[in-house]
């Protein structure tokens, strides 16, 4: 049984054949941590793991069986005050000012299965088997409140899901000012962290720093989980490689403002705690209201970083991403952004298209610039009717001749925003987020709409659900190209108003959900100005996200390995760019930017009517292999190999399930001079298999064993010779 309840010693023992998870519950009634690591085999008790004792300055917060002393204890779901002084898990303002909590157990329950947390994204099983639940029931006396922490372990994973939820009765009323969706407290800090940082255009680097006294921390108080760092931390040991060490991952199925941090104190403990940033929150409770935070999804490894990330991989591509496209190949698309930007018409767009068919594109995407009076990016969001001057036959018309080629039609929408140069704007100024008396504060010239208020979710999703309805529409790319300020709604008063940015984003979910609900087929793409929301919470709604705006091949290395450390390469969108590359103006040749981008939802983001005859034969053969291999590239392990974060070199592998397939690439960025030599080492193959290798033209027959440990040699030399800078090797690995 993963889950255990040792009822003489009062523990909880949440374990698999991956690691334990102890909980204890404490004299004082609140919950400690007893141990969460590698598995280890139960016992009637681990009580001699429990570690308390008074110190200097250390107040007593119970005396029996023991003097607990709450700053030298590991707790569940801390709270501050009452003897521990760093940062607690929840923070509730009651009506006589006070903060002090003290929930104590009071029962829990076991059960099959996972339940949901609706209307937030979290994920799920599809048999009650592969996931056991614990609930364990908290109260206040005081406040009259419960708090329900549910604890759900995955049986063939190393998996650990958290949440909780306040249910409020008392008489008086509470504003929780704190409510993380859950942490955890090791007893010892010899770690570092390691986060996913950057901003527009180099989203999610990769930053690793050894755990110090004090706190380490990444947030969003953007209003979404932001370009600048994703809700995401893992703590691994000093010596942890890519396939050696431990590692614990933390990642947050939200996408709003969050916080994660790390917190050593002066006994070298390290307490975890992620969720909602509490500086943008403020949720008040009365009487028979209650509060649900989002999903903490923690993952255990025993073998580095490359096993964390091919467990969020698979947890996230299968038992988080949901619907049609869930297990789908995804088609290849052509998308006419940096094709045109807004200055288009039909004619134009059913050249790119027709162009697009030839080569074997299978989507063509319009993106922004169809509605309204939209030529420029001052005016018309909010605006979701079609521009006949543009699209005389409108969306519907363009559609079906689209279709008629032999393509599927894409579309593109920025449902969250508004020019104030819009009719939808003229008809409700009050209906963006936004302080009376105070200046309207513009970003890329447009304003958030307050999508904590029913009233504008109804309105935008009338608009869209016409277009979308009245048209033959199989894709949808939704952007949000800018983060909140002024966080007011004038539909709230003034008692609710710390309510409002989680409300926004629960907003987006709504309309996600009906937009779902009434297109079911359609393949949804979520964006923020590229990456600045990639997060968990999307993929619930969005079995993809573009990765960012970045299109350049050698940038595109670091930002799609630091994506990899969490994200599964079927959600990560990865387009062919035109060169010199908008983004950073680099050269690079087309075969280096197609073994970049098949990594990843592959497609195309420029006009191919110029590209010559020999690129636009390059451009097919591409898109051959990628359609032969896309199963394979999107549902196999995938392995980092080389780290561009760590030097010149890059490569990564995917190998199928069976292990009896593999794609292989390295990446060059600078041709050295009078280069040496590279040992190749793969991963994740049969030791004992042989297999055929073709490269540079030549089929041959080795091991496992051999191209794991041996390696492939490369001469540095002679692979780039006929290239120079920003070279790339794509080779195949069959079972022979």
């Amino acid at each position: 049984m993963p889950i255990i309840y040792h009822e003489e010693a009062r523990q909880f023992h949440l374990s698999n054949e991956y690691f334990s998870y102890i909980i204890q519950i404490m004299g004082n009634g609140q919950l400690g941590n007893l141990y969460y690591g590698k598995r280890i085999t139960d016992r009637n008790s681990f009580a001699y793991l429990f570690e308390t004792g008074e110190r200097p300055h250390a107040a007593i917060s119970c005396s029996r069986p023991v003097d607990l002393c709450l700053q030298y204890t590991k707790q569940e779901y801390p709270a501050y005050g009452t003897g521990d002084y760093r940062y607690g898990a929840c923070v509730i303002k009651q009506e006589n000012g006070s903060r002090i909590t003290g929930f104590t157990y009071v029962s829990h329950s076991i059960e099959d299965g996972k339940p949901s947390i609706e209307p937030l994204p979290s994920t799920y099983v599809e048999s009650e088997k592969e996931a056991e639940t614990l609930k364990i029931l908290l109260h206040d006396e005081v406040m009259d409140t419960d708090l329900i922490l549910t604890y759900t372990i995955w049986k063939d994973m190393p998996v650990l899901t958290r949440n909780a939820r306040f249910d409020h009765s008392g008489k008086e009323s509470i504003v929780l000012t704190a409510a993380m969706s859950g942490g955890v407290d090791l007893p010892d800090s010899d770690y570092d962290m390691i986060q996913l940082s950057g901003a527009w255009s180099r989203e999610r680097y990769v930053k690793r720093r050894p755990l110090e006294q004090g706190i380490t921390a990444v947030y969003s108080m953007r209003g979404i989980s932001s370009a600048e760092h994703n809700p995401f931390l893992a703590l691994a040991r000093r010596e942890t490689t890519e396939h050696s060490g431990e590692v614990y991952g933390f990642s947050l199925v939200y996408s709003g403002s969050f916080l994660g941090q790390a917190e050593v104190c002066s006994h070298d403990t390290t307490r975890i705690l992620m969720g909602i940033h509490p500086d943008t929150l403020e949720w008040p409770l009365h009487a028979g209201e209650s509060f649900q935070t989002p999903e903490l999804v923690m993952v255990y490894s025993e073998q580095g970083l490359n096993f964390m990330s091919q467990v969020y991989h698979r947890l996230y591509r299968t038992r988080l991403a949901r619907g049609y496209w869930r297990d789908r190949e995804r088609p290849v698309l052509l998308n006419n952004w940096e094709a045109t930007y807004m200055d288009f018409n039909e004619e134009k767009i059913l050249s790119i298209a027709k162009k697009a068919k030839e080569t074997g594109v299978e989507l063509f995407v319009l993106d922004d610039g169809w509605f309204g009076e939209r030529n420029d990016d001052d005016r018309s969001l909010g605006d979701w009717f079609v521009n006949k001057e543009k699209l005389p036959g409108g969306i519907r018309g363009l559609s079906e001749k689209i279709e008629a080629m032999g393509l599927s039609f894409g579309l593109w929408i920025e449902p969250e925003m508004v020019n104030k140069n819009s009719r939808f704007y003229e008809a409700h100024p009050d209906w963006i987020l936004s302080v009376p008396g105070r200046y309207e504060t513009p970003s890329r010239r447009q304003h958030v709409l307050d999508f904590s208020r029913k009233e504008v979710v109804d309105a935008v999703y009338g608009m869209l659900k016409e277009v979308i309805g009245n048209a033959r529409i199989s894709y949808i790319k939704w952007d949000m190209n800018r983060y909140l300020t002024e966080c007011y709604s004038k539909g709230t008063d003034a008692g609710r108003q710390g309510m409002v940015m989680h409300k926004y984003i629960l907003g987006v979910y709504d309309l996600y959900t009906r937009l779902i609900r009434d297109f079911p087929k359609i393949l949804f793409e979520s964006c923020a100005s590229g990456g600045a929301r990639f997060d968990p919470g999307m993929l619930f709604f969005a079995p993809q996200a573009w990765c960012s705006d970045n299109t350049d091949a050698v940038d595109r290395l670091k930002i799609q390995y630091g994506t990899s450390m969490v994200y599964p390469i079927s959600s990560i969108g990865a387009h062919i760019s035109a060169v010199p590359n908008h983004q950073v103006h680099r050269m690079t040749n087309l075969k280096t930017r197609g073994d970049v981008a098949f990594f990843g939802a592959f497609g195309y983001e420029l006009d191919l009517n110029r590209l010559t005859d020999e690129e636009i034969k390059v451009v097919k053969e591409q898109i051959s292999f990628y359609k032969a291999n896309r199963k394979l590239l999107h549902q196999g392990v995938f392995y980092r190999l080389k780290s561009p974060f760590e030097g010149n070199d890059t490569a990564w592998m995917v190998v199928s399930q069976e292990k009896d397939r593999a794609i292989v690439s390295y990446y060059q960025v600078l041709n050295p001079a009078n280069g040496g030599w590279l040992k190749l080492k793969l991963k994740g193959l049969c030791e004992e298999m042989p297999y055929k290798v073709s490269l540079w033209g030549k089929d041959g027959i080795f091991y496992g064993n051999q191209l794991m440990y041996a390696g492939i040699p490369i001469d540095r030399a002679l692979f780039s010779k006929d290239i120079g800078d920003f070279a790339s090797l794509l080779f195949m690995i069959e079972k022979a």
